[in-house]
């Protein structure tokens, strides 16, 4: 898992400086009434954070766990992303991902054979949704940063 840790820790130095550049009101322009700002983008990667974190460590705990699905266009404007700082915004994304990094580096191996099933679908392993995480995380990326190269390291769903 060390692999995936460093994979992780890799896109955010990368795409780092390229956030950080942005302007706050560049990044709370929505590109149609439906669509995510960028802070509402980073947002949901910081949902996506969280609600990653709580699955990693709650799998490792037991054989399998069951988890709901969440309303992420509910959370994202349940959290009103738009009207917060880009900076605070950038700073706690890169910083709860780091804290990821650490637990997906240091989860014991026997437990990377546990499963999640979500909101009733098939069983996943703890290490596929490790893995996943970081893919789900560099597919929102491209659309913040679209001119960035931005390349998926592991085969999954988001390599299409």
């Amino acid at each position: 898992m060390k692999a995936i840790a460093d994979y992780l820790r890799q896109t955010i130095y990368e795409v780092l400086p390229a956030l950080q550049a942005i302007s706050d009101e560049d990044a709370s322009i929505k590109p149609l009434p439906q669509k995510w700002s960028k802070k509402e983008i980073l947002g949901h990667l910081i949902d996506s954070a969280t609600n990653n974190h709580h699955k990693f460590v709650r799998t490792m705990a037991q054989p399998h766990m069951e988890f709901v699905g969440y309303a992420q266009d509910f959370w994202v404007a349940g959290q009103y992303y738009n009207s917060r700082n880009w900076e605070e915004i950038v700073t706690f994304w890169h910083v709860y991902n780091l804290h990821l990094a650490h637990i997906i580096e240091s989860v014991n191996p026997a437990y990377l054979q546990n499963t999640i099933s979500i909101s009733g679908s098939k069983p996943f392993t703890l290490a596929f949704i490790m893995e996943d995480y970081v893919e789900h995380m560099k597919h929102h990326l491209r659309v913040i940063l679209p001119e960035a190269n931005i390349t998926s390291k592991f085969q999954n769903v988001y390599n299409a």
